[in-house]
């Protein structure tokens, strides 16, 4: 199953299926809406490319994921952002907050740092 991320300027992250015949970018604004409410967002940069990475052996039918990422600039205010979504999807999330692109790669699990280190440099001129 190929998953598509998104990280919204100052960095939410949200990982999520592409549905058939649904282009990696539509699914990524699909995804962000369902899972956080947000709609007022937009694409600013893509990583040109696919990122894949295995499963930590936890997952021992799941070998691993590739993931297609964007960086968007959220445009909207913060009352916006619903961790129930949109209602369409089970909620995901308990909390969120801003973070520095620093931060995030700090906090994330150590079986996906190096993506998350390669998104951001790929983001990094963005992030100026």
């Amino acid at each position: 199953m190929c998953q598509c991320s998104v990280a919204v300027v100052n960095e939410l992250e949200l990982i999520g299926g592409i549905d058939e015949g649904e282009d990696p970018r539509s699914a990524a604004i699909r995804e962000l809406k369902e899972e956080t409410g947000i709609s007022s967002a937009e694409v600013i940069a893509e990583v040109p490319y696919w990122l894949t990475y295995d499963w930590p052996k936890v997952k021992e039918n799941l070998k691993g994921q590739a993931q297609k990422w964007f960086l968007l600039k959220f445009t909207g205010k913060e009352e916006e952002i619903n961790l129930l979504g949109d209602g369409t999807v089970k909620a995901e999330f308990g909390e969120w907050s801003w973070m520095s692109p620093e931060q995030v790669v700090e906090l994330v699990v150590d079986s996906k740092k190096p993506i998350y280190k390669e998104v951001m440099t790929v983001f990094a001129p963005y992030f100026q």
